[in-house]
């Protein structure tokens, strides 16, 4: 989207928000929890910026899905979060890129305290790459109309003249 001098942006009131303020490892920890809690609004979010082309006119549905990934983090921390640090530095300092497999032993222990305190259950491998339904209960938008004209009036056709040095074709073979 080009900004021009004609383009309203929202005021800083709206777009200030909480923000989510972790570490790497800590969001790496903790994403797939946020992903499977906040799944709806996040899909609300992106078929809302999708239908409307307009990132500004879904800053509510935006702030809806920092309020949910604020909100596991803040059961996490109430709840879990003994279990949650010892995951989170064990994939902060166990390899140089943070790989999952080493630590499986501090992650089981907790997704047991996520499952029984917040009752949210890991996904499966590959749960955020099925196709899934979103039933948004916003009314669909119409379709803009096209503000451009016709297409090119079409081209004049001229008789057809054979080439002056022959075909290209019977050089080539």
């Amino acid at each position: 989207m080009v900004a021009t001098k004609d383009t309203v942006f929202p005021s800083d009131e709206e777009l200030n928000v909480q923000e989510i303020n972790v570490s790497w490892p800590a969001l790496q920890a903790a994403s797939v929890y946020v992903g499977k809690k906040c799944e709806w609004h996040n899909n609300e979010f992106m078929l809302c910026k999708k239908e409307l082309h307009d990132p500004r006119k879904c800053i509510n549905e935006g702030k809806n899905v920092t309020a949910c990934a604020i909100e596991v983090f803040q059961g996490i921390k109430k709840h879990c979060q003994s279990e949650f640090n010892s995951y989170s530095t064990c994939l902060e300092r166990s390899t140089g890129s943070m790989e999952l497999n080493v630590c499986r032993k501090t992650q089981k222990v907790f997704d047991d305290c996520v499952l029984k305190n917040l009752n949210i259950e890991r996904p499966s491998f590959g749960y955020f790459c099925e196709a899934k339904v979103h039933d948004s209960p916003r009314p669909k938008p119409e379709e803009p109309k096209p503000d451009y004209p016709d297409a090119t009036p079409k081209m004049v056709r001229r008789p057809y003249r054979p080439p002056n040095y022959g075909y290209r074709s019977y050089w080539s073979n």
